[in-house]
C-alpha cells in the first residue's frame, strides 16, 4: 500500500490537498467542516503530536504557530480512535501521543454549581466546559496525579497543562460524596482513586 510519505517532496512532501492549505498558513483559519468531509484515506504521514502538545513533522518540531493552527483546524478523530488530517480531497493519518491539544489557560466565573470554567487551548480554541464540552479525568499511573481533559470539538480533547491541573484541583468542590469540578451546571467528579 502506498503511504503519504511516498509522495513527492514538493510542497514539503505534503499530499496535494494538504499542500494547498499549507500555502494559506498565516491567514485567518476559517471554521472547517471536517466532520462532513469523507475523502479517501491516503495512508500515514510522518507527523506526530507529542504528549506536551508539540507538533512534529519528519522528526522536527513545527515552529510556525500559524502552520500548527492550520493543521489543528483540519484534525479529526475517527470512530476507531485514529487521528487524521482531513481536506475535501484526502485524509492522512498522524500519531497523537495523548490529547492533540493542551488547555493552557482557564477562567473561572461564579461559585459552586454556578461556576463556569472557560478554557483556552494552545491552538486558540476557547470553550466553556459543560454539557457540550465535558470534562473528564484520568489518574496518571506514574504519580497517581489527576489528568484533566476537556472536549474541544468533534472527538478532540485538550489535556490541561501541569500548572492548570493545580489551578483546577484548587477549584474542586464536593457533591454527592465525591470531589470534582462544577462547570456550566454540570458536576464532573474526579476518579475515586485520585488524591485531592
Amino acid at each position: 500500500m502506498k503511504t503519504a510519505t511516498d509522495m513527492p517532496a514538493k510542497s514539503g512532501g505534503f499530499p496535494p490537498g494538504l499542500a494547498a492549505l499549507v500555502a494559506e498558513a498565516g491567514q485567518a483559519a476559517p471554521s472547517r467542516p471536517v466532520e462532513r468531509w469523507n475523502p479517501p484515506y491516503c495512508g500515514e504521514i510522518d507527523m506526530r503530536i507529542a504528549a506536551d502538545g508539540t507538533w512534529f513533522y519528519r522528526g522536527s518540531p513545527i515552529g510556525r504557530d500559524a502552520l500548527v493552527r492550520l493543521f489543528a483546524s483540519i484534525l479529526r478523530r475517527e470512530p476507531d480512535g485514529r487521528h487524521v488530517l482531513v481536506t475535501p480531497v484526502e485524509k492522512v493519518g498522524i500519531t497523537v501521543e495523548d490529547a492533540p491539544f493542551m488547555a493552557v489557560e482557564v477562567a473561572s466565573e461564579g461559585d459552586g454549581a454556578e461556576r463556569v470554567l472557560t478554557f483556552r487551548t494552545n491552538v486558540g480554541d476557547i470553550v466553556a466546559a459543560g454539557l457540550e464540552h465535558p470534562l473528564r479525568f484520568q489518574t496518571e499511573s506514574a504519580t497517581n496525579g489527576l489528568k484533566p481533559y476537556v472536549l474541544i470539538r468533534g472527538a478532540l480533547e485538550a489535556l490541561a497543562t501541569r500548572a492548570l491541573q493545580l489551578e483546577l484541583v484548587a477549584l474542586a468542590g464536593e457533591f454527592g460524596g465525591r470531589s470534582g469540578l462544577w462547570s456550566g451546571g454540570v458536576f464532573f467528579p474526579f476518579p475515586e482513586s485520585a488524591h485531592d
